[in-house]
Parts: C-alpha cells; structure tokens; sequence
C-alpha cells in the first residue's frame, strides 16, 4: 500500500506508586481484581462521569445539528480510509514540496529505530509532546537504551514518566493519580518537598521543563491530523509545550498512524469542530498548532528540519479486514468517559497502550485475540461507547465480531466455555426444551430468590458474583403474563 523505505520507575519508590509500572500484561482478569480493590483508583475513576462525561454530553447538546456534523466527520473518516493510498501520496508529495521529509514505517520496531536514528544525528536529547502513537512504538524505551535523553512535555505524560507508570487514559494519562500521590511523586524526583497543590506543582513542572526546551536537539510529537492537500501536521493540546517542543528544537520528527491523513483543509474543519468536544467538552482546545514544513528563512521561530514518521503496525491489515471501523478512531477517549467498565477497573487492567472499549477492540487487533481473549468480553454491550463516539464507531457491534472471530482462534477460548455455547445453541434450536427450561428456571431460581438477585453463582461462574450480584429469573415468564392478559 505504501512505500517501503516510560522509563524504569525511579528508585526508592513505594508499593503504593508501584501500582503502575511500565511492564505490560495481558491478564486482564486479576488486573481487574486489582483495580476494584484500590479504593484510590476507584475515588478517581467515581469523578470521572462526573468531569469528562458530564462535558461530552454538554459540549454535544449546546452544538446545533451536532448529529449531522459527527455524520459528515465519520463520511470523511470512510472516504479516506476507502482512497488511503491515494492521500498517502499526496501528503508524502506536498511534505516534501515544503522541504520536509516523510519516512515509513511497517511496524513499531521499524519505526521506533527510524526515530531513534534521527535524534543520534543530531544531537542525544529529545523533549516530546503528548502521543499515544509514541506510546504505541514503545519510543521512550527505544530512545533510553539508545542512551538519548527524553523528556515528557506535557504535565500528565511528566508526571507519569517520573513515576514509571502507563498512561491510564487517552486524554488524562495521569488520571489514576491522586494530587497526594503526584506531591509524592514529583518531591522525591525534585529532592525537596512539595505541597499537594496544584498551582504550585504546575509551577515546579513549568521551571523544569523550559530547562529541557531551551536545551533539546530534537522535538518529537504525535499527529492529531495531517492534511494530504497542504502537508499540513496538526496539534491538539491544551498546554502550550506542543507549540515549545515544535519551536525550540532544531529538529522536529512527528510520528503518526497512517489513518490520521485528513485530504483537505475543509475536512480538517470538521474535525476541529468533533474533536475538543468529545474529548473534554471544549468547543476548542485551547492549542491548536497548524505545522507546515520547517522554518523559512524569514521565518524567527521553528525547525530547521521535519521528519513525519507514518506509522503502519498492522494498519493495513486492519483495513483490509472487517474490522476497518476501527480506523475512524480520532483517540479523544469520549468512549472511556461513558463507559461503565472503564470507569470501574480504569486504564491499566486493559494491558495495551489504549484502553476503554476502542482498547478492548484496537489491542487485540494489534497484538492477537490469543493473548488479549478477555478484551472483547470487557464490555456490558450498552451502547454508551457508541453514542459518546464523535465518529459514531459501532464498537458494540465489532466488540461482538471479535468474540465471534475468538471461534477460530488458536488458542482462545477454553473447552468448558465452548461446550456450554455449544449446549445454549442447541437449547435454542429445540423451542419446546427451550420453553421448558424457562419454565422450570422460573418455578425455581425466579422463587427460591424472591428479591431478584442471586449473591453467589455455583462453579466457574462465581467470578460474576464475586463484585456484583447476579439477576434471578423472573417469578413469572413473560409468555405465560402474556397469555394471562390476553384472556383477562
């Protein structure tokens, strides 16, 4: 399709703020269990419907004909994804019409390497800017072993990267944390003690930083969306370190998925408008920096080279595949606002680099169902993902064609729960056996737990009961209520 061509948590540090390191999993089970037994997290994640959630739905009601823009924003996402190749071209040709250049990568390794060799010719510190592709190629690690300094410019990913944990959020990455434990975190990294106070842990973060900024070789950040017709790389931030990580450095490499090409300036608009909204009720983001090749020579500020990374890693087989829907993502996170799993057990149970239900869809796509088999089932199936989502991605649906896909999956899977599929569509294919089993299961069960729930499941089943109890059948079938109404 296309041309070929955090760090170790910090020593000293507590169980307490161990909670998070940078070692991945992928048993998302016991991670769950993890997650309902940390009241921290759970003080955190209560607050989160309440923020972000609340904003979403805000942002959405107070913008007239929203439903017809997010429509257009999701016919734009189709189209280019259908002509893929084509804007590829054509914002590999307009990137290097502005003397830039554009360089692909078929898998993170490739490109964490391609990143890793740029920041060597010029220099051994990079300072970057929020980016969960950079996250997805495993670039800070990449960069460290290499012997390059990084540093995270955005307070979050800061935060975070001298605490050696995970991003736990698309938008919010340090959101599992309480201000006590960011005070914590950021004295033993300071060498001095520092108040649980926002104000002034922003404060000590800022005169940290611009000491980074003023002594970067290279700036590296993510790509909110690339323009195919301008060669146009585009920052969404609410911080100004985007605009400080692409001005100061000499050198400034963006890296990108190859689904964020946008193909004109028009498009581009429309998701402006979709994106802040969605993402933390802005109707704007308080940044939105428009990147057009390096420096001129009139020019005061800015690289004097540009290097766009685009990244496929599994991309092209996505798109080819019937699970291309994924692709619309625009990583604004609505989804993990709204969704009653995430705002349960967080970011990290999830054990890949993006979360929430696009994370129980995306993580197995990347890395394989085989090591990811509980992702898909990480859902209630309610819909919340969906009517949150300013692109209008049906994740419950490609949720359900994921387990469906676990079916022929090596490894996925295991006996006893085929077995018992196996039994339920046999029940399911035989109306009469089916009509008595309801029966008999409302004479029982829907009378022997008369308040309508049952505290504990027998067997296997008990992992459902061990955090929330189970619904009982009803007392009474709804044909047999029906067939009484009828004759009354």
């Amino acid at each position: 399709m296309m041309p070929s061509s955090p760090n170790s948590p910090p020593g000293g540090q507590t169980a307490e703020t161990l909670r998070y390191v940078c070692q991945p999993h992928h048993d998302f089970i016991p991670a769950s269990q993890l997650a309902l037994q940390d009241a921290p997290l759970q003080s955190a994640l209560a607050r989160l419907a309440d923020t972000l959630g609340r904003r979403n739905k805000e942002a959405w009601a107070a913008l007239p004909e929203s439903d017809a823009l997010r429509e257009r924003a999701r016919a734009i996402k189709d189209h280019t994804l259908a002509e893929l190749d084509r804007y590829l071209e054509q914002l590999d040709a307009s990137v290097q019409r502005l003397g830039g250049h554009v360089h692909y990568a078929a898998d993170a390794a490739e490109a964490a390497r391609m990143i890793t060799e740029l920041v060597l010719r010029h220099g051994r510190k990079a300072v970057k800017s929020k980016s969960m592709t950079s996250e997805e190629i495993h670039l800070n690690q990449a960069l460290k072993a290499a012997g390059i300094e990084v540093v995270e410019t955005d307070f979050g990913e800061y935060i975070i990267q001298v605490a050696g944990h995970r991003p736990s959020h698309l938008v919010a990455p340090a959101l599992h944390l309480r201000i006590e434990e960011v005070a914590q975190i950021l004295s033993r990294h300071a060498g001095e003690p520092l108040p649980a106070d926002a104000p002034v842990l922003t404060q000590f973060a800022r005169r940290t930083l611009r000491q980074h900024f003023a002594t970067a070789d290279v700036g590296i950040t993510g790509v909110n969306f690339a323009v195919a017709e301008t060669g146009t790389v585009v920052l969404v931030t609410n911080e100004g370190n985007g605009r400080l990580t692409t001005a100061l450095p000499r050198v400034h490499v963006a890296v990108m998925g190859m689904e964020k090409v946008v193909p004109t300036l028009v498009d581009l608009a429309v998701f402006l408008k979709v994106l802040s909204r969605a993402a933390t009720g802005q109707k704007l983001s308080v940044y939105t920096s428009w990147i057009t090749g390096p420096r001129r020579p009139e020019e005061l500020d800015g690289p004097e080279e540009f290097h766009l990374v685009v990244l496929d890693n599994g991309r092209s087989r996505i798109l080819a595949g019937p699970l291309r829907e994924s692709l619309f993502c625009i990583r604004c996170g609505a989804c993990l606002n709204a969704c009653p799993v995430y705002r349960t057990i967080g970011g990290h149970a999830y054990g890949g680099v993006y979360a929430g239900p696009i994370g129980a869809v995306l993580t197995p796509l990347y890395d394989g169902l085989a090591i990811h088999p509980h992702l898909p089932h990480a859902s209630s199936l309610c819909g919340a993902c969906q009517a949150a989502c300013p692109v209008k991605i049906a994740i419950p649906q490609m949720l359900i064609q994921l387990r469906s896909m676990q079916h022929a999956e090596p490894g996925c899977g295991g006996r006893r729960e085929r077995l018992a599929y196996q039994a339920w569509a046999w029940l399911l294919r035989r109306p009469r056996l089916y009509r008595l089993a309801t029966w008999l299961a409302s004479r029982t069960l829907g009378r022997w737990f008369a308040r309508g729930w049952i505290r504990r499941l027998p067997g296997a089943l008990h992992g459902w009961t061990q955090s929330r109890d189970f619904p009982a059948p009803a007392r009474q079938r709804f044909s047999d209520w029906w067939r009484q109404r009828r004759r009354a």
